[in-house]
């Protein structure tokens, strides 16, 4: 055990559970995947919520379980279908990682979860932190739940000062939440411990005095949670110039499938490409590329707005213009599609605020 981990030796675990599993159940906030025990819902609130804010994630849980309630029903839904029920959240691998170890579920397991760790932990998107949610939350067994939320709490609690932008640093966090976490009661403490960092210790400006376990800070007692945790800043994300354009006839659109790999895989989008040269306009640059890469002929319109839409490792600038197709017997890549149907295709963020855009601006009815 490192040095940080030394201090559990003389930390009073059981009063510290006590205190905050007190906490918990008094205070916990009232959100739906929490009704039950339901290790489907347990897992598809897991997942949503990665990366995602819980006031973000609370509509589409009820949406999503409300159109597939359980394992076998989403195990038989088509993948369009989820995409679409999935459409905003954003990170899109969750969706189709979830869709594929569902369907494995089903097949494998009849429709049960799997209780063991090794089984759970090869199934499809159920990395060492949501197989540790599952088992503790919706089968009570004591499995640590270590993310960044929790990171951030327990280098506070136990002043763990390791850098955890480090992947070896989470060892260090596994190995004091498993000697933290309570025996009896795995599920509240893990919860009790989400909470905490959702409401109490947060990010910034920690709410120190209203805190249960404040006693039992390491951190608080030597006036360094501002301090915590120890996290190097990641690099500056990349800048993508893009040009996209809204194409019409009559009343049809055109729009693409990306590709069933990669970045948001699967998804449709309005044809658009990278820029790369400043030599030639963006609007003269895309109507090249709509004819060498999709066999369409369009006269674009100027420039109608920009769209930045922001991911963990890129930024995509996107220059928007409003096309008139003058002939597409040539098209490859395109489906056109009723102007009146686009709303059942999943569309990523940036792409819905483009057609936002296009409803707003073309007198769109």
């Amino acid at each position: 055990m490192g040095q940080s981990l030394q201090k559990i030796e003389n930390f009073d675990i059981k009063t510290f559970q006590e205190d905050l599993i007190g906490w918990y159940i008094r205070e916990k906030r009232d959100l739906p995947w929490r009704k039950d025990q339901d290790p489907y819902k347990v897992w598809v609130s897991e997942i949503m919520l990665q990366q995602t804010r819980v006031e973000t994630v609370i509509p589409y849980f009820n949406n999503f379980i409300k159109k597939f309630p359980n394992v076998e029903a989403l195990a038989n839904a088509d993948e369009e279908e989820v995409l679409k029920a999935w459409e905003g959240l954003g990170y899109y691998s969750r969706a189709r990682n979830l869709h594929s170890a569902v369907k494995e579920v089903a097949a494998k397991y009849g429709g049960k979860l799997p209780d063991d760790p090794k089984q759970l932990g090869k199934l499809k998107g159920i990395g060492p932190y949501t197989k540790g949610a599952i088992l503790s939350i919706a089968y009570n067994k004591p499995e640590p739940a270590v993310d960044g939320n929790v990171m951030r709490v327990l280098s506070r609690i136990l002043l763990i000062e390791e850098d955890i932008a480090k992947p070896k640093t989470r060892r260090i966090f596994e190995e004091a939440a498993a000697n933290l976490i309570s025996k009896e009661r795995p599920s509240d403490f893990n919860q009790a411990l989400m909470e905490l960092g959702a409401m109490v210790c947060t990010p910034t400006s920690p709410s120190c005095l209203l805190c249960p376990v404040q006693e039992h800070c390491l951190a608080f007692s030597e006036g360094l949670q501002e301090k915590l945790p120890v996290k190097t800043r990641s690099k500056s994300t990349k800048q993508v110039s893009i040009a996209c354009a809204v194409l019409v006839q009559n009343n049809d659109l055109y729009i693409h499938k990306r590709p069933d790999t990669g970045l948001l895989a699967n998804l449709w989008e309005f044809p658009n490409c990278e820029v790369r040269t400043n030599r030639i306009p963006k609007r003269i640059y895309l109507e090249n590329f709509l004819r060498e890469e999709y066999g369409v002929e369009a006269k674009l319109s100027e420039l109608k707005g920009t769209i930045q839409h922001v991911f963990s490792h890129l930024t995509w600038n996107i220059n928007v213009y409003f096309g008139k197709v003058c002939s597409d017997e040539s098209m490859k890549e395109l489906e056109k599609v009723f102007i009146k149907d686009i709303d059942r295709y999943a569309f990523p963020v940036p792409h819905q605020k483009i057609f936002a855009l296009y409803k707003e601006k073309a007198a769109y009815k």
